[in-house]
């Protein structure tokens, strides 16, 4: 299927079908209340965040030059999005070309059937797994699973998530929510042939994890990736990574199968050199990733002798029609968002309820699966930050999240129609329009001073306004307003000393 066949320029609406993982089932304020409840979580999430933190600042602040970088890889990007179409079906020329043969999916649940019908045309029943953000938010391993297939996760933190039955809480380090303890109890419970008398250290647990997958990359024929980057004029893909396992699922097997989301996209092998700056420095806070592999289609007897690209929509080109919010596509999923934002901090990641959390999560998911309708728990995402303008700052590609958030924002209140927001402020409106009205209801207003009491605070309103004081309070209205301090004596004193010193006319 080519590119205009899928969908571009001709954009799709946003549909919740074939969605994956992007749909979570509870919404953000109810589930970041559960997870608030775990100390340990914030307190893991706190210690892990500040830490990256700490090495990124000192690492971008070695290059003079970082702002420029962040401008060369916004730019690179814009024009990425400007001319998505035309690069991918580039792209798409090149990898064949070389070898390869390419494979286009709409959504969640086409990606998954191809990868099924590729894996079992194998033969095998098991496949090993590079750390995917796209393969998560299609559900690969699920959907495998349903079709007697074992994929296994060579990454040490998704392994650690897939053998504790959990889900990842950061897009970077997806096992930040645990600690050593709980890791060590994880693989005593779950791995097969394991020392019983495993300890907490973090190189015997990584011993561990070693010896249970060296045995897989061996044995196993087929392995999946997604892919950091792929380069429209030479059809090369890229994945940078920590540990190696990338590199022995891309050199091994005899299969290899990427799932590569469409933005992914840079137009020459020169663009790369611009992201292999900014993506390492913003995510791990390392000059450089310790393991960069490239690969460009099929080499004879070196390698995979059978690669198949999955090119991924899932509803990026909806994204893409929409002129703010197609800026969210150019997220190199680096993380460096989540690492600076103080709600994330505190809730982790699973209070998201989709693949992507944090910051770039409360918008890329909204923008990916849509919001569909008041009852749709990706509807309050993007109310799930305090408009601070750290992740901004941060952002090695500068999307401007804080307006995109605000954006959508106004997206969701618009789909909402009447709601208690729109109805305060059709009252202030009305309350506004004349001055005896204004007055009035002023005065009415020191009713609230009977409701706050000693306290001073009005702790708890009726709906529909008990939204506003489930999360906050409200200070009891002054008991005097300045209007009737205007017209009391005092008032008219305080004007007759401002003329007297020539300030009333300023």
């Amino acid at each position: 299927m080519s590119a205009v066949a899928l969908g571009l320029p001709s954009f799709p609406p946003r549909s919740p079908e074939g969605a994956g993982f992007l749909r979570g089932t509870e919404k953000f304020p109810a589930a970041a209340h559960h997870e608030l409840a775990n100390a340990q979580l914030r307190r893991n999430i706190g210690k892990a965040t500040h830490t990256i933190r700490a090495k990124r600042i000192n690492v971008t602040g070695e290059l003079p030059d970082w702002e420029e970088l962040r401008d060369a890889g916004s730019a690179i990007k814009a024009d990425v999005m400007a001319r998505l179409p035309e690069l991918l079906e580039q792209f798409e020329s090149a990898v064949i070309a070389r070898g390869g043969k390419v494979h286009w999916a709409a959504d969640a649940n086409e990606a998954n059937a191809i990868v099924t019908e590729l894996v079992k045309a194998t033969g095998t029943d098991e496949v090993i797994k590079v750390k995917s953000m796209a393969t998560q938010e299609i559900g690969l391993n699920e959907h495998l699973e349903t079709q007697g297939i074992t994929a296994y996760e060579t990454d040490l933190a998704e392994l650690i998530v897939q053998l504790g039955h959990d889900k990842p809480s950061h897009i970077l380090v997806p096992a930040i929510h645990r600690n050593r303890s709980e890791i060590r109890s994880i693989f005593l419970r779950e791995m097969p042939d394991v020392d019983p008398n495993l300890g907490e250290n973090p190189a015997e647990l990584a011993a561990a994890a070693r010896k249970f997958l060296r045995h897989k990359f061996m044995t196993t024929p087929v392995a999946v990736s997604g892919a950091n980057f792929g380069i429209a004029d030479t059809g090369t893909l890229t994945v940078v990574e920590s540990e190696g396992n990338g590199r022995m699922c891309l050199t091994l097997p005899k299969t290899l199968i990427t799932v590569m989301g469409i933005e992914k996209i840079l137009p020459t092998y020169q663009d790369l050199e611009v992201f292999l700056q900014l993506l390492p420095r913003s995510s791990t806070g390392e000059r450089m990733n310790p393991y960069t592999s490239m690969w460009t289609g099929v080499t004879p007897d070196d390698g995979p002798q059978e690669f198949h690209l999955i090119l991924l929509d899932n509803g990026r080109t909806a994204a893409l029609a929409d002129k703010i919010g197609r800026e969210a596509l150019s997220c190199i999923r680096c993380s460096a968002c989540l690492n600076v934002c103080p709600v994330y901090e505190r809730t982790g990641g699973h209070a998201y309820g989709s693949t992507y959390p944090g910051p770039i999560g409360a918008v890329l998911t909204p923008q990916l699966a849509g919001m569909h309708g008041k009852d749709d728990p990706n509807s309050t995402l993007p109310f799930a930050s305090s408009l601070c303008g750290a992740c901004f700052d941060a952002c090695p590609v500068k999307i401007d999240i804080p307006s995109l958030l605000v954006e959508l924002r106004h997206q969701k209140v618009e789909q909402s129609g009447v709601t208690a927001e729109s109805l305060a402020m059709k009252a202030a409106s009305i309350a506004m329009s004349t001055e005896g009205r204004w007055t009035l209801a002023q005065k009415a207003a020191g009713i609230g001073r009977v409701v706050a009491g000693k306290k001073g605070k009005i702790s708890t309103l009726p709906p529909p306004l008990n939204g506003w004081t489930a999360a906050r309070d409200i200070p009891a209205p002054p008991k005097q307003t300045f209007r009737s301090w205007w017209d009391s004596d005092e008032g008219r004193a305080a004007l007759d000393e401002a003329r007297r010193d020539g300030k009333a006319d300023r």
